[in-house]
């Protein structure tokens, strides 16, 4: 990486001479020849690196770094003056000078002060940068998560996204699958390129093959002009195949070709289409059992299986559930808005059946109908606010879903649920859950509770 830096002297013979040893090192440069000229060229310029003259007509050296340490700029800056002294240094150093230089000095030595201010820099930034990632919540081109398993697949999608490599997505319906897509394709070098969408479950079957492939003129009744398929819209970027288990055996075929040989023909065709796509695939269904019923090819399987990804459901992620009404309160306009507690407590305790997209519209439909500043329980839907506190005989806060739930994550709710309302008395929860006080306490060590 080439740095540039911005000599600011109103000597010329200095500037020359700074400019001579650097521009030969490999350094970019810039010059000013007083305190003006150098706070105007480091908007144009945007150095990465200053060496700043003490004393230099209006202003001088050390309001040019006052102003520029004012302003908000990190860059570092070396401070040289033909007058120093001890208390001098020590000013430009509490100004926020990293380096002082009296002149005359050799340029060896100023060059070696540029590379330690710059490491010294970098490491900075560096520290900066892992705080930062350490005290925020993870968000990847949109995704919001902080569950340890959401957080350990999007670290796989920031290792996948840079190569080619085919990727399968996992999850249920709602869950987000067409999102981490997106985060793929755009943390890709294929980014400038289209992403292209189809949903195999919404299409016949002669209609998923032409809307894939393209057709040619006169290929089938009404087919009056040729026309491109998704694969051709997509060259250079990715193409996204949701719903892939319901593609039907006879187009599986022709999809498995253009996998392994990135070729295919128009429907109706004869003449060759060449592509460069990556494709991305997702699914809701088991793909290893239709393998086993015979409705899936297990060839194709392993040519889209390269890299699996699964999302989990939103009620195995609780601790998404706040951060994601935060983020759609302020996407859909909830202002200064808040939510009670009890609210929260319901939205976190709803089993979510639609996950992230039923939680989303939601939230939309408070933030419409709602319009106190507050956000409370009785302003959210009826199957959501019945799990406010402590679910009732008949609540709808333990849905059963498609995929059916966790049994353990059930026991170990209504473990919670039953020390909340005995307020913490073990023998008392063991008695509205029906167990000895015993097994209560070997469930709670199981648990680590």
């Amino acid at each position: 990486m080439t740095h540039r830096v911005l000599i600011a002297d109103d000597e010329k013979n200095m500037r020359w001479v700074i400019s001579e040893a650097l521009g030969a090192a490999g350094y970019d440069i810039a010059e000013a020849s007083d305190g003006k000229e150098a706070l105007s060229s480091i908007a144009d310029q945007e150095p990465d690196i200053m060496i700043l003259d003490h004393k230099m007509p209006a202003p001088d050296g050390m309001e040019v770094l006052r102003r520029v340490r004012a302003e908000g700029h990190k860059f570092p800056i070396i401070m040289m003056t033909a007058h120093g002294n001890v208390q001098t240094a020590v000013d430009a150093m509490k100004a926020g000078a990293n380096e002082y230089l009296t002149k005359p000095f050799d340029l060896e030595e100023l060059r070696l002060s540029i590379e330690k201010v710059l490491e010294i820099s970098a490491l900075a930034a560096e520290v900066e940068r892992l705080r930062e990632e350490l005290d925020r919540d993870w968000d990847v081109e949109g995704i919001v998560a902080a569950d340890p398993k959401m957080l350990e697949m999007l670290e796989t999608v920031t290792k996948v996204s840079p190569t080619d490599a085919t990727v399968m997505i996992y999850g249920e319906s709602g869950t987000g699958k067409e999102l981490v897509a997106r985060a793929l394709h755009r943390l890709s070098p294929r980014a400038a390129k289209p992403f292209v969408s189809i949903s195999a479950g919404a299409l016949p079957e002669t209609l998923l093959e032409s809307e894939l492939f393209g057709y040619e003129k006169g290929a089938f009744t009404g087919a009056v002009a040729a026309k491109p398929g998704r694969f051709e819209m997509a060259n250079g970027g990715t193409l996204f195949l949701d719903e892939i288990g319901d593609i039907p055996v006879s187009v599986q075929v022709k999809l498995l070709r253009v996998l392994q040989e990135r070729t295919f023909e128009r429907l109706g065709g004869t003449r060759t289409v060449e592509v460069d796509v990556r494709v991305v695939s997702a699914t809701n269904r088991d793909l290893q059992q239709l393998i086993a019923d015979g409705t899936f090819r297990d060839d194709l399987y392993y040519r889209l299986n390269v890299v699996p990804l699964t999302i989990p459901p939103l009620r195995k992620r609780q601790a998404d559930i706040p951060l994601l009404v935060a983020h759609f309160l302020e996407k859909f306009g909830a202002g200064k808005r808040t939510i009670s507690p009890a609210a929260m407590d319901a939205l976190v305790r709803y089993q979510w059946p639609g996950n992230v997209r039923e939680l989303e519209n939601t939230i939309e439909r408070v933030v419409i109908l709602s319009h106190d500043d507050r956000i409370e329980a009785d302003d959210l839907p009826a199957e959501v606010r019945s799990c406010v506190g402590v679910c009732e005989a008949g609540s709808r806060c333990l849905l059963l879903p498609d995929a059916g739930l966790d049994l353990e994550e059930v026991e170990l709710d209504l473990v919670r649920q039953a020390l909340d309302r005995s307020g913490g008395s073990v023998p008392q929860a063991a008695k509205l859950l029906g167990l000895t006080t015993k097994t209560l306490e070997a469930r709670m060590e199981r648990y680590g509770l």
